[in-house]
């Protein structure tokens, strides 16, 4: 049998095992899960602000007179909309409409005819996600992965704009949500993005300089508000704020309408990979869809425990947590449309015993914004 490959690792590597973090694989790249702690990174992100290393996800580039077409019957969200210096959240399809990946969309450059865009991958679907757009290319696009030049840093929190704003002289108040912006960070050149995973304030500086002294910087002009986080922490606060995460709410046998990501779904824009197939279940109705639900007890649910509604297994769990901020047990799962409505009560069946819980809207938790 052939052996697997060794995890990649980021250019951060030394520095977070010279910080003590607990260190584990990840799709396919050796990444650190935890600091101080899970608990203590999540609250420091919610009080202060924590940075994250994201190198791991997948960066492409697209561009030439067609690229704007071409990602528009390629994506699920209207590129056409987006300015340069705008960012949205997107889909790729496959053509029986089941998620291949959710992906960012950037819109660099704008020169003539011709444009620039670039879309970042969740790590474990850069691979599969450049051959399926490489497959589907036509004259007039090109395809670059720059995924191993770039590193990728997400200082996340509410103070995050303050602890960046005195490394930059970009205005930061000036960009918006989904906005970002070339500039220097303690005089390195990045991207800077706001964008945001956790649930709150935050930003991504996306960088093809080494990210060392990046990282340094913003933990000392953090120092007391600003700590690293791991893997862990950012799982949880994505939970708290009800944001799927590929391989556990959406994977490529799930489509948009049940996942209830149909708003970052533009129909009306015109036919896209897997727009007819989705098409017929948008007037079919959605068997199962992805919702909320907080527990009774200090019991913590996991991805495929059985869900029961009056004495029937009706679903099952696809992510699950101990919210610090709620102090409850909350997760995320498919049920069938009637029962995942905010509160029907439901149980999570854990090692063959009947946990109580109810159905709750989404986001568990919203973090103040600008």
């Amino acid at each position: 049998m052939a052996e697997e490959p060794a995890p990649k690792r980021t250019a951060l590597y030394e520095a977070h095992v010279a910080a003590g973090a607990r260190m584990a694989p990840f799709a396919g790249w050796e990444m650190p899960i935890q600091y101080s702690g899970v608990i203590d990174e999540v609250r420091a992100v919610r009080a202060g602000a924590g940075l994250f290393d994201v190198s791991h996800m997948g960066e492409l580039h697209l561009s030439g007179a067609a690229a704007l077409a071409w990602l528009n019957s390629n994506t699920t969200n209207d590129v056409a909309r987006l300015e340069v210096g705008q960012a949205h959240y997107s889909l790729i399809l496959n053509e029986e409409a089941g998620i291949l990946d959710d992906v960012l969309v950037y819109r660099l450059e704008q020169t003539g005819n011709s444009d620039e865009f670039m879309v970042v991958v969740n790590a474990g679907n850069t691979d599969k996600i450049r051959d399926v757009l490489a497959d589907r290319l036509v004259p007039g696009v090109d395809l670059s992965d720059s995924t191993p030049l770039t590193s990728l840093l997400a200082l996340q929190g509410p103070a995050a704009e303050a602890v960046l704003q005195k490394l930059t002289e970009a205005p930061l108040a000036e960009l918006r949500r989904f906005r970002f912006t070339p500039g220097e960070v303690a005089g390195i050149p990045v991207v800077i993005s706001r964008t945001g995973y956790t649930g709150g304030e935050g930003f991504e500086l996306y960088t093809q300089e080494d990210p060392n002294p990046l990282w340094a910087a913003l933990l000392e002009a953090g120092e007391g508000d600003v700590k690293p986080a791991g893997l862990g922490a950012r799982d949880v606060c994505r939970i708290e704020a009800g944001n799927v995460l590929y391989g556990h709410e959406i994977w490529e046998e799930v489509n948009p309408l049940s996942a209830r990501l149909m708003f970052a779904v533009k129909m009306e824009k015109g036919p896209f990979t897997g727009s007819e197939a989705l098409q017929e279940m948008i007037d079919a109705g959605a068997a199962l869809q992805l919702a909320g639900f907080t527990m009774e007890g200090r019991v913590v649910p996991r991805q495929e425990y059985p869900i029961h509604h009056d004495g029937e297994e009706v679903g099952f769990v696809t992510s699950g947590t101990r919210s610090p901020m709620l102090e409850a047990s909350i997760g995320l799962g498919y049920l069938p449309p009637g029962i995942s409505e905010p509160g029907t009560p439901i149980a999570i069946i854990v090692r063959e015993r009947s946990h109580a819980a109810t159905v709750t809207k989404l986001p568990f938790f919203r973090a103040p914004r600008k």
